[in-house]
């Protein structure tokens, strides 16, 4: 009898104050399992794919990854295949946005077939583990801004 694999839940989020500014991105599948960083100069979409890349790579297995980002999973199940196809570039032949992780991000879908899901939840909607996420996302973005001297940390983000 095959032994049973089970799959983590992973929730990712990301956080940016301005955009471009300081951003934070987390991802946990319980509250001690969990990583979180930031960049004092970044976009809030590059934040939510790193988020993704980041839980990927740290979690062997199979995973069901859920984001708040529309962004990042369409990008991930439908729009990348026209991208690779098209070297990298839109529908309107311009350069895809955020190549620099896109490119990773779908080598590590595409070497992990059918051991990852993606799932979409509402933000800020009362999810427990999105709101964990947000949390750690926000905290990292709030130190990046308190190291740049930007405005008070904890405003929404």
């Amino acid at each position: 009898m095959e032994k049973s694999v089970s799959v983590i839940e992973i929730y990712t989020d990301g956080a940016c104050s301005g955009n471009p500014g300081p951003g934070g991105w987390a991802w946990a599948s319980s509250a001690s399992h969990c990583d979180s960083g930031g960049d004092p100069a970044t976009t809030n979409n590059k934040m939510e794919l790193l988020a993704v890349l980041r839980a990927i790579e740290s979690n062997p297995g199979p995973l069901t990854v859920v984001m708040d980002s529309t962004y990042v999973k369409d990008g991930l199940e439908k729009w990348s295949i026209n991208w690779a196809r098209n070297g990298w570039q839109t529908k309107d032949r311009k350069p895809v946005k955020n190549r620099e992780l896109w490119e990773p991000l779908v080598a590590l879908r595409d070497e992990r077939a059918g051991e990852l899901s993606f799932e979409w939840v509402k933000g800020h909607s009362g999810d427990p583990m999105n709101d964990l996420v947000d949390e750690l996302a926000v905290v990292q973005r709030d130190e990046y801004r308190e190291a740049i001297g930007g405005p008070t940390p904890g405003a929404a983000g």
